[in-house]
């Protein structure tokens, strides 16, 4: 880590929304951003060019003083593996956080996968959507007793810390995750039943009345969800992981997973599921952006 006031180099693998977004931050508060665009899409490329991030081969990674892993939850322990030979034959080793949102026991074989290379690996876990001018998501990591993530907090970002071990940010993201995500697995699917049965805008007026907390909650978080839906199925799969074996709440989480396979399949296609959801909560007949809201 720099020590003459200068601020870091931070390499920020991937860069999708919520990587690109950090990026940004981090960018904007005097941070040299690094990203690898081998094999990823033109409009990832645009993305990173518009966050300021800087495009540089894999072998590259190793020259950061950090590494931030944000990838979707299916990817993580890829990643891992696939610098864990870059870093172990880098003379100087970059701190690894990994802010997937991914289960502990998925956290401690991603730590493993690195142990050899002699970087530290810290847990980190965002909770909150991609920072903007208006939004703010917090940061938490554990198994920092050295604090080697504050220079973080001085780059814009909201740096909380976890008490505990490797594991622990997880473990506040996988409860988190389960009542917020499952939330809306849960409604989604409920609407659609209504819907298909032909009482959905009594369902909505009764809500409005009785639930409009919960009703607000998923008007807002189901146009939200429609193009993440992909990445929300691996979290359901690690959700489910979690959790104790005969855990009943296991089935729930691996039926969320399948309810966001259908959205994410859907998304990519016609947006049936789509435009049935938003009629069903009042927001027209039609496919409908998270940003129209």
């Amino acid at each position: 880590m720099p020590h003459d006031g200068t601020a870091p180099t931070i390499a920020i693998v991937a860069a999708g929304a919520m990587g690109a977004a950090v990026g940004k931050r981090l960018s904007e508060h005097g941070a040299k951003v690094m990203t690898v665009l081998e094999g990823r899409s033109a409009r990832t490329a645009e993305r990173a060019r518009e966050a300021g991030m800087v495009a540089v081969a894999p072998q590259e990674l190793a020259a950061v003083e950090l590494i931030l892993s944000i990838a979707p939850p299916s990817e993580a322990l890829g990643l891992a593996n696939s610098l864990a030979s870059i870093l172990g034959a880098a003379p100087r080793k970059p701190v690894f956080i990994d802010c997937n949102a991914v289960n502990p026991e998925t956290m401690r074989d991603i730590a493993a996968a690195l142990a050899a290379t002699g970087c530290d690996v810290l847990d980190c876990a965002i909770i909150g959507p991609p920072p903007s001018v208006a939004q703010n998501p917090c940061f938490y990591v554990s198994g920092d007793p050295k604090g080697l993530s504050l220079p973080l907090a001085d780059l814009g970002l909201r740096l909380r810390r976890v008490d505990g071990p490797v594991g622990a940010a997880k473990t506040l993201k996988m409860v988190y995750a389960g009542i917020n995500k499952g939330l809306v697995g849960l409604g989604a699917a409920m609407l659609l039943a209504a819907s298909n049965a032909g009482c959905a805008e009594s369902l909505r007026e009764e809500m409005g009345e009785s639930l409009p907390a919960i009703l607000a909650r998923l008007t807002k978080g189901a146009p939200d969800m429609y193009p993440k839906a992909y990445r929300w199925v691996g979290e359901m799969h690690e959700i489910a992981a979690f959790l104790e074996r005969g855990d009943p709440a296991r089935g729930f989480f691996e039926a969320a997973a399948g309810i966001f396979a259908r959205f994410a399949a859907d998304h990519d296609g016609p947006g049936d599921l789509e435009a049935k959801l938003n009629a069903a909560l009042g927001l027209g007949t039609h496919r409908l952006s998270a940003n129209s809201i």
